[in-house]
């Protein structure tokens, strides 16, 4: 559950109290008062469990990966003015990737233009079939000449290759820690049975899909559209007191923000490639067309996207009940 349906239940008292005692007998209380309601606890609720707590680590460790990696271009600027610009491989599945290794090793511009190109092309070679990248001898030749035109202001010594290596390690580390996370909830997200529904979404990716997932939850537990759109917190507010109603109002932003986070990514993605037949960007570039601000049309996609979410897994999550009960029967 929700802790703020627990808090807002109240506890049958006005006195304002906050201890471990007071707050376990409003759980239990709660479930007491709820149990007619309250779904029995399954297996398939510990997977999505593990899947939740798998999402906050990976959340984050990805934090900690955002600013280590400024760390390191931070210093490698004065080393070795845009190196983390030289190569565009993507990241491996393992977690490695290419600019990372490369400063590991060629730590400062010296390192490469202190010696003739050949020298260079053919250590760069080695460099490359040790680490199990594609070589490229025009690849090699860019980076001996982007080398001699590059101005530093760290000395090359061993206090400047103290720092660069360390930077370069711990980066590395995050980004294998994030690896092995991906890697665990997608085996989590995929043994839960609406996962190829979600996967089928447009934009949802195997990582998306987990965060989604993991967030959300079951979907069964939210009785209408609307319940899932306000737990997500992209609801606008209601104010109203007697005959006065505010018109326009902000977001509640009273659930989850790592959900808001994935969704937001979700639509940013919709607006990056603008996809013509998807009603949630047919539905975002409506009320662009409106004059909605920024904000105001993000939102709207946002909860657009939940309510089809809804439909969707909600769907599937019933044929899959359906087809368990036969079996069993």
């Amino acid at each position: 559950m929700n802790p703020l349906y627990i808090k807002q239940s109240g506890a049958g008292s006005i006195r304002k109290v906050k201890t471990d005692k007071a707050d376990s007998l409003k759980i239990a209380k709660y479930g007491l008062d709820n149990w007619v309601d309250l779904r029995e606890h399954t297996a398939m609720d510990t997977i999505r469990q593990q899947l939740k707590l798998c999402s906050r680590q990976y959340n984050i460790y990805v934090k900690s990966e955002v600013s280590l990696q400024n760390n390191l271009i931070s210093l490698t600027d004065k080393t070795f003015p845009g190196v983390n610009e030289l190569f565009s491989s993507p990241t491996r599945a393992a977690g490695h990737q290419k600019w990372i290794d490369f400063v590991m090793t060629f730590w400062h511009r010296d390192c490469v233009c202190r010696i003739s190109e050949n020298a260079f092309t053919s250590r760069y070679e080695k460099w490359c079939k040790r680490k199990g990248y594609h070589f490229r001898a025009d690849k090699a030749a860019e980076i001996y000449a982007r080398s001699c035109e590059l101005f530093t202001t760290l000395p090359k010594d061993d206090n400047t290759k103290l720092l660069i290596t360390t930077a370069a390690q711990q980066l590395l580390a995050g980004k294998v820690t994030l690896a092995a996370l991906r890697a665990e909830m997608t085996r989590l997200s995929q043994q839960l049975p609406e996962y190829d529904t979600v996967r089928s979404m447009y934009v949802v990716g195997e990582t998306t899909a987990a965060l989604l997932m993991a967030e959300i939850g079951d979907v069964r537990r939210f009785p209408r559209r609307s319940s899932i759109v306000a737990f997500a917190g992209v609801d606008p507010a209601v104010a109203q007191s007697g005959k006065h109603e505010v018109q326009s109002t902000a977001t509640t932003k009273r659930g989850s923000p790592h959900l808001r986070k994935t969704l937001y990514q979700i639509v940013c993605t919709y607006l990056r490639k603008a996809p013509g037949d998807e009603p949630v960007y047919q539905f975002l570039d409506k009320k662009r067309g409106e004059g909605k601000p920024y904000f105001v049309y993000m939102t709207a996609a946002q909860n657009k996207f939940l309510r089809i979410y809804y439909a969707r897994v909600k769907d599937c999550l019933e044929a899959f009940d359906t087809q368990q009960n036969t079996v069993q029967d």
